[in-house]
């Protein structure tokens, strides 16, 4: 079956650009892909996955990769301020019965295994490029580069994030990132004997977790309530980390704020949601990932689901047919589980602000995890 397109052009090198280059090279598809970052660097600390991510990076190819050099377990343990054990949550082993569902693992060591899938996969990376002009017509794209060079494209995927100039170009009236009212603290710290899985201690506006990392780290995550989405300046970070962790009385959370210092990667990030109305494409120009549905953390699913999309969208590629056709396939695939993820996270973050109803936010959390289970 020949191919929807010829020729991709993939802007943004993040986890989903990444991910949709090592599927469609798979597929015989050439591939390029521009990051603008002439480091190809992936910021921040831990990140938290669940077993649909594992499944999407059996997929992937990464998987063995990923178990090497992160962490995997089953379950997320719950806990209140004092120590006390409350409940227990389980997580699907939705990769297959030899693979835990749940995990973590530090962002750059992703990056780099997804970055080195990529250039394996036999996509041409140019990096510190970007485009600065993309004009379309019936049979294909016209990109001019920030580099100065041109090129001509069946299609062309925007994968730049949740700030996408792609998104902009091609959507200048679609919503912008909203801040959710809350905030997210982590840090990078060794990780005890006693920490083999996710555990999470829920305080009245503050909830704190520690998720292992590798054989030998772990991060910290603390999520608490911010009315105003302020600049803080690096320098408060460990003090008011710690302040953050002195509400929290269980003996390994306050191990964990003695050991915090200037070595531990403390970052800040406050929390912010965007859901584009559909469609997502125009023409032969199309976006995944946090350029049209970036969610909050409560789910653990914000990489998931733009993994997946650039799955689906080599997917219904590799069908062929007109361009347009597999666009829209791909966009009824997608619209539904995304804007689930989306609005149930949001949601929960709506609950731990005003406190809301636990047996709510206990019910989102478990139905969502039934419905990522399913197949994409």
């Amino acid at each position: 079956m020949t191919s929807s397109a010829n020729k991709v052009l993939i802007i943004g090198g993040g986890f989903s650009g990444m991910a949709a280059a090592i599927e469609l090279r798979r597929q015989g598809v050439e591939v390029d892909l521009v990051e603008i970052d002439p480091g190809w660097r992936s910021y921040g600390a831990g990140i938290s996955l669940g077993g649909a991510t594992l499944r999407a990076f059996r997929r992937l190819g990464v998987l063995d990769a990923f178990l090497e050099q992160g962490a995997a377990s089953d379950g997320v343990d719950i806990f209140i301020p004092t120590g006390v054990k409350v409940a227990s949550l389980p997580t699907p082993r939705i990769a297959g019965p030899d693979v835990p569902g749940n995990a973590g693992i530090m962002r750059p060591v992703l990056a780099r295994i997804l970055a080195e899938a990529t250039r394996a996969a036999g996509a041409n990376v140019r990096l510190g490029c970007t485009f600065t002009h993309i004009e379309q017509d019936g049979e294909g794209v016209d990109v001019s580069f920030s580099d100065g060079s041109q090129g001509r494209y069946d299609l062309v995927i925007g994968a730049d994030g949740l700030y996408s100039k792609v998104r902009e170009t091609l959507f200048p009236d679609a919503p912008k990132p909203q801040y959710s009212g809350q905030g997210v603290w982590r840090a990078v710290l060794p990780r005890p004997a006693e920490v083999t899985g996710t555990m999470m201690w829920l305080g009245p506006k503050v909830k704190t977790g520690l998720n292992p990392v590798s054989n030998d780290e772990m991060y910290l995550f603390v999520t608490e309530d911010r009315a105003e989405n302020v600049h803080i300046a690096p320098a408060e970070f460990l003090p008011m980390l710690k302040g953050l962790l002195a509400r929290f009385p269980a003996p390994l959370m306050q191990q964990v704020a003695q050991q915090l210092d200037e070595r531990s990667q403390i970052i800040y990030r406050p929390l912010e949601s965007l859901l584009v109305p559909a469609p997502w494409y125009r023409g032969r120009v199309v976006l995944v990932g946090d350029t049209v549905h970036a969610t909050t953390p409560h789910m653990a699913s914000g990489a998931c689901i733009g993994i997946e999309d650039a799955i689906v969208l080599a997917e219904e590629v590799g069908k062929g047919g007109a361009v347009v056709d597999a666009l829209a396939r791909y966009q009824e695939r997608r619209w539904e589980r995304c804007r689930m993820v989306v609005h149930n996270s949001g949601r929960l973050g709506e609950i731990e602000i005003a406190g809301g109803d636990k047996e709510e936010h206990g019910k989102i959390m478990r139905e969502t995890l039934m419905a990522l289970a399913a197949p994409i």
